[in-house]
């Protein structure tokens, strides 16, 4: 009757104690994914213009990093965003690059947020990856070229040409729209 007390008592502090690394495991990935959501559905919208599919996006890339790592890092739920959106977009699309935009097309004028979401969503979505990564998020060049596993002038000149495309989408915006003065 001893043994069978102490055995049962081994039990319960076994499974107190898996109980609780699985706890702190579960909490840890939780941390990872609060760390890491905002600038994944960001990235997700931005190349979506949806929020649906960019909750989606969401939902998927942190599957896909918890599934190679326990504890993935940034550049593993990059990866794995970069594995979503290669399933939902030709990310090597080669496009003629795009010409110059004058630069007194946009002198003295105001963008709107909602211009400038909608000139970037006419984007190549190759193009837009690039701008986005690199102009709004601030990765590296090199970071982002490893990343997406192109050559780094290659990664120049489509980024160039992604800028040069992002300002003629504006300037035709914004020369159809009625211009607005500075507030």
């Amino acid at each position: 009757m001893l043994n069978r007390e102490r055995d049962l008592s081994l039990l319960r502090t076994e499974a107190a104690a898996t109980q609780s690394v699985e706890q702190s495991a579960e909490q840890s990935q939780r941390d990872i994914f609060e760390s890491h959501r905002h600038r994944v559905f960001s990235l997700a919208f931005y190349m979506t213009g949806n929020e649906l599919e960019a909750e989606e996006i969401l939902g998927q890339t942190f599957v896909r990093a918890f599934q190679r790592q326990q504890r993935p890092g940034a550049q593993e739920i990059d990866a794995s965003l970069i594995g979503e959106l290669h399933g939902r977009f030709s990310l090597k699309a080669q496009l003629p690059p795009a010409t110059s935009c004058g630069e007194e097309s946009l002198t003295g004028r105001n963008v709107r947020r909602s211009d400038l979401e909608a000139a970037l969503l006419d984007l190549p979505p190759n193009e837009r990856l690039l701008f986005l990564l690199r102009d709004v998020e601030g990765m590296a060049p090199t970071a982002i070229a490893g990343l997406l596993g192109i050559p780094l002038p290659e990664l120049q000149r489509l980024l160039l040409s992604a800028r040069l495309r992002l300002c003629q989408n504006l300037s035709a915006s914004l020369g159809s729209a009625p211009e607005e003065e500075a507030a």
